[in-house]
């Protein structure tokens, strides 16, 4: 019971008693009365100035006490002292504002304003959270209606002035306009269609392009090797997909009569040709009547054929490929995406539709983030908890059925985020993914980011103990419950760090890695990489825990709380290791403070490999790669200020994300990425100030790079906080997906030589690509992607108007956005709105004032 106390205690001065409502009029009053949200001033004196405004237009009069508006921040939030009315902090970004004492009601038709504090800047529409709900005791939660909407900015005042939209006063960064956009475009040339028949994304080693074009049809043939046979049918897969036919197929890769596509892995033969000896290379050779696709292995042969396919295109419909000599090699052995469906669930379709994408780009690592504070999203038999609780959300203070709400979920397992993959969903990922040439590394996050483990746990505990098992019930158990440590986490965690000190808690860790073998084995596959997470851990845990006060004493080289998270990491690397994996890890996960690794000789593992993503170049560890790489460690780049897609596109409050590593991260930024030269990509601070010299900015030297061996590729990530469905997701990962795919398999000249005007000519030639090619064919398969906002700017009479994305086309709307048009109004009287289009799909509309 001590568990159910503990949560029921966060109900405060929740209740006293009963009010006398019906649900009835609870569900009236919520879809009548408005909760809005408004940032008054992130530059004033007193601190992040937001204000809240219950507006009451119902027929009730809302009581003096005995109620509490729940509602969802990413910051953590205080009232302005001297109101009636309070709020509090619950957990995570769970807050409620509730009655003071000298709060009288309120009643129909009047408003209520509440001032408060954030703990840190608001400046986006989505640091807001929909779906604000009312509690009465002894009534089920209402959603306040107007909330109850992914359209945020329905909810929040416009963010408008420039004390709404700058960080602090030190903020130097401009919020980008349709006149700001189309000055930034200014210099992008007109993209050439015919530039893109040749131009594949990711770019190959050595293209040469001859005289003459085969004429594919359904009259050719597929021979291949025996053992090609997945690949050979995903080509054909693809080929009736994108041109609408498909072709006979035979297992016999030597000379065959009529017009043949080889696809074959490399022979003796190859030897001596021009073949690259990579791993994962191909040599791709297009004729008149045979095309020939050798792989150095069957990785190879996949990414040929998916070469061939970039080249395919429809000329006076028929569809041709040029006579072409491709040879080809990856620049890195690790080029990865990282997918975090642990704080909101998405789904299996979306994710297979990531796969697929993946593989089309020859990215090779999926890195499932499946576990988080806020959802557990894989089910791990014998252990019905993690999921019938863990993965989903609701109103229960006792969490004994569900998490708590978080992330605009709402107070109703049906809202935003939750769900959970099935064990037989997660072996079709795994067995979708092989087929594609794609590892799936899973992540188990821990010790910290562990809440929604330790809560289902401490449900499961509950369980048995009244079930009279007490001895089962501790098994997997993650807490220690007379544990009195005190902490506060980024995320605004009080109690989400695993107790490291208890054995329960690596049975739990054997246990769902055993599970997860026995996944990738039904799967047909083996597990080689297991991804501990190890990050973020909430300064604070397990100082006051007197499990951890008996280790220090019985367990040599553990004498205090620094001690217990590489003890942490060496037992999970033990465990691991006996299974025959590879251990991998967030950096800080692996290091003790901001400069000092732990020691890669206590792990036992071949491989240690760590995602270095804290790369925010004025906090000084930005060099943590570099230190990892030089002590032992592989690393895997993923840097937070270029790689991270959860972050805007652009630096303006109506786009979506998180804005903490870099205020906006462009395509253009994600292309021009060197990851052989981790600080030459140092650009700007976090106010917006030009870094000019890293080391006199950090205040100390740097080290250089000792072990070059030991970077193993690079790695793009998407965190979900604001992404609450498969709708939000797709765009902040499309297109900025197939800038990462050219940087972590292609090698440019112009990184080396800095040569500004070549990088631009390689990127107006990868723009071609992708607006002619590459976005249509998403969108023909489902795929939402991203439109950049256009620029436009009066020239007289006429409205000029470009695009980030030379190519795409323009509408216009004089009425606010009812009906578009495609053609250019002149001398409106009022303003007009402009949106880019691709297809079907739409960029957010941009005003443009009256001239």
């Amino acid at each position: 019971m001590r568990y159910l106390m503990a949560s029921l205690l966060l109900c405060g001065a929740l209740v006293a008693q009963a009010v006398d409502w019906t649900q009835a009029q609870l569900a009236d009053f919520t879809q009548a009365t408005s909760v809005r949200f408004a940032v008054v001033s992130n530059v004033d004196e007193r601190g992040k100035h937001m204000r809240l405004t219950l507006h009451n237009h119902s027929q009730l009069a809302l009581p003096a006490s005995d109620w509490a508006v729940y509602f969802h921040s990413v910051r953590k939030l205080e009232a302005v002292a001297g109101q009636n009315v309070t709020i509090e902090h619950v957990q995570g970004d769970l807050h409620r504002l509730l009655p003071g004492p000298s709060f009288d009601g309120l009643g129909a038709g009047e408003a209520l304003e509440v001032d408060y504090l954030a703990a840190a800047h608001m400046v986006s529409y989505t640091d807001f959270m929909p779906r604000a709900f009312l509690v009465m005791e002894g009534l089920k939660p209402e959603v306040f209606t107007n909330t109850d909407t992914e359209n945020i900015q329905a909810f929040v005042e416009p963010i408008a002035t420039a004390p709404q939209q700058k960080r602090s006063a030190r903020d130097q960064f401009a919020i980008a306009s349709a006149q700001s956009r189309f000055q930034a475009n200014a210099d992008l040339p007109e993209l050439d269609p015919e530039a893109a028949k040749n131009r594949i994304i990711p770019a190959p080693q050595s293209v040469k392009t001859r005289r003459g074009s085969a004429e594919l049809s359904s009259a050719w043939q597929l021979r291949y090797a025996g053992g090609l046979k997945s690949e050979a049918e995903y080509f054909n897969q693809r080929l009736q997909a994108h041109f609408g036919f498909s072709l006979p197929m035979a297992a016999d890769h030597l000379a065959a009569e009529g017009p043949t596509i080889y696809l074959r892995v490399a022979t003796q033969a190859d030897k001596n040709s021009s073949l690259p000896v990579a791993p994962e290379s191909y040599h791709l050779q297009v004729d008149d009547e045979h095309i020939v696709i050798a792989g150095r292995d069957a990785a190879g042969a996949f990414y040929g054929a998916q070469s061939l396919l970039a080249l395919m295109y429809r000329d006076d419909g028929d569809v041709r490929v040029d006579n072409t000599l491709i040879s080809d090699s990856p620049r890195t052995a690790w080029r990865g995406m990282h997918y975090d469906m642990g704080r909101n669930f998405h789904g299996k379709a979306v994710t297979l539709r990531l796969i697929e994408q993946m593989g089309r780009y020859k990215l090779n690592k999926l890195h499932l983030h499946l576990t988080e504070d806020e959802g557990w999203r894989l089910q791990i038999p014998g252990l019905p908890q993690l999921t019938d609780i863990g993965a989903q959300r609701c109103f229960d203070l006792s969490e004994q059925r569900c998490l708590l709400t978080q992330l605009g979920t709402g107070p109703h397992t049906s809202g935003s985020g939750n769900g959970y993959y099935k064990r037989a969903d997660f072996i079709e990922i795994l067995r979708y993914a092989a087929a594609r040439h794609i590892e799936v590394i899973p992540e188990i996050d821990m010790p910290g980011h562990a809440r929604a483990a330790i809560k289902s746990m401490e449900a499961r505990y509950q369980q048995l103990l009244e079930a009279g098992k007490e001895q089962a019930a501790r098994q997997y158990l993650l807490s220690d419950p007379e544990d009195q440590s005190e902490y506060l986490t980024v995320q605004n965690y009080t109690d989400n760090s695993v107790n490291v000190c208890l054995e329960s808690t690596y049975a739990f860790i054997d246990k769902v890695m055993y599970e997860l073998q026995q996944m990738y084995r039904e799967a047909g596959l083996k597990l080689d990489t297991f991804h501990m997470g190890g990050d973020e851990v909430g300064k604070g845990s397990w100082t006051r825990s007197p499990v951890c006060e008996q280790l220090f004493t019985q367990q040599l080289g553990v004498a205090g709380p620094a001690d217990l998270k590489p003890y942490f990491v060496s037992r999970v690397s033990q465990l691991a290791e006996q299974r025959g994996m590879d251990l991998m890890g967030w950096e800080d996960g692996l290091m003790y403070d901001r400069t000092n690794t732990f020691n890669r000789e206590q792990f036992v593992n071949d491989k240690v490999i760590a995602n270095a993503w804290d790369n925010i170049w004025e906090w000084g560890v930005a060099d943590r790669a570099y230190r990892l790489a030089n002590n032992g460690y592989q690393v895997v780049l993923t840097s937070a200020t270029h790689l991270y897609f959860d972050h805007p596109y652009e630096v303006h409050p109506a786009e979506r994300g998180y804005y903490w590593a870099a205020r906006a991260t462009s395509l253009n930024k994600v292309f021009s990425y060197l990851p052989d030269d981790l600080y030459a990509n140092a650009d700007y601070t976090r106010d917006g100030v030009a870094i000019k010299n890293l080391e006199a900015l950090v205040g100390r030297p740097l080290p250089a790079l000792q072990k070059p061996e030991n970077i193993i590729g690079m790695q793009g990530a998407v965190w979900s906080e604001t992404i609450r469905s498969a709708d939000q997701l797709e765009p902040m990962l499309y297109p900025r997906l197939l800038a990462l795919a050219e940087r972590a398999w292609h090698q440019a000249d112009w990184e080396e030589t800095g040569d500004s005007q070549a990088r631009r000519a390689d990127y107006t030639s990868f723009l071609a690509a992708l607006i002619y090619r590459e976005l249509p064919r998403m969108q023909r398969a489902g795929v939402g992607v991203y439109l950049p906002p256009p620029g436009a700017q009066w020239q007289g009479d006429e409205l000029r108007v470009n695009n980030a994305l030379p190519g795409v086309s323009h509408e216009y709307s004089q009425d606010g956005g009812d009906t578009w048009v495609s053609k250019s109004p002149s001398k409106p009287d009022e303003g007009i709105w402009v949106r880019a289009r691709l297809g079907e799909q739409f960029s957010r509309p941009t005003s443009v004032p009256a001239p």
